[in-house]
Order: structure tokens, then C-alpha cells, then sequence
């Protein structure tokens, strides 16, 4: 689970290594945000590359999709599936990816969600 003042890493090619969680979207006095939330977060630290196109800039306020939680998540066939750290995809106003790609696997989760773009970019699913 992600509340406010979380440190996270960005699992996509943006630019940005780590964010900071600023609010959990999705109601009035939210907390929590799981697996497949939005987030509004801010960018703390970016990739150094002078070749590279870097497509944020540190101090900047964009919204993320939540795609790996040390938190357990429980499925219908009773499985769990726990992740080694929290994990984050930058993403725009219309819920595009900011990235080309996704670092690493995805649960299956977001592929049946709004965000199918997200789950198509990645590596695979868990």
C-alpha cells in the first residue's frame, strides 16, 4: 500500500528514478492506493544522460499508475502475489504512458482495466 510521502521507483524509460507520492486519487479522505491506482506524484531524482531524451524534469508534478506493491495482493484462486518493492508508471492527463517502455512484468489485473496501453508496453505479466 502507497499513502502520501512515499518514496517510489519508476519502472519506464521517462527519465525519472524515483518519485514521491503527493495525494492517492479516487475519493475524499483516500489513503491507500493498491494495485492499479492513480497517484499524483513528485519527481525527485532523474537519470543523468546527456544522449539521452529525458521527458520529465525534477521538481514536476505528474499523475502515476501503481504497478508493483510490496503489499500482498489476494487473487479469486486464492494465490498471492507480493513484489520486492513499490513501483510506478508516469502517466498523462489522459491516462497515455509518458514512456515507450515498461521495465519489468505487470500483474494481470491491469489488463482488463482502462489501462491496457500500460499492459501492452511491458515486459509480461505475473
Amino acid at each position: 500500500m502507497i499513502q502520501n510521502e512515499t518514496l517510489i521507483r519508476v519502472t519506464d524509460n521517462s527519465g525519472a528514478k524515483k518519485v514521491k507520492c503527493i495525494k492517492v486519487l479516487g475519493g475524499f479522505r483516500r489513503k491507500f492506493a493498491n494495485l492499479g491506482d492513480l497517484i499524483v506524484v513528485s519527481i525527485r531524482r532523474v537519470k543523468q544522460h546527456k544522449k539521452k531524451k529525458i521527458k520529465v524534469k525534477e521538481g514536476e508534478v505528474v499523475h502515476a499508475l501503481v504497478v508493483r506493491t510490496k503489499a500482498k495482493l489476494v487473487r479469486q484462486n486464492s494465490t498471492h502475489l507480493k513484489c520486492q518493492e513499490n513501483s510506478v508508471v508516469l502517466i498523462t492527463n489522459k491516462n497515455k504512458p509518458i514512456a515507450t517502455r515498461i521495465l519489468g512484468p505487470v500483474p494481470k489485473e491491469l489488463r482488463h482495466s482502462k489501462f491496457m496501453k500500460v499492459a501492452s508496453l511491458s515486459a509480461g505479466f505475473i
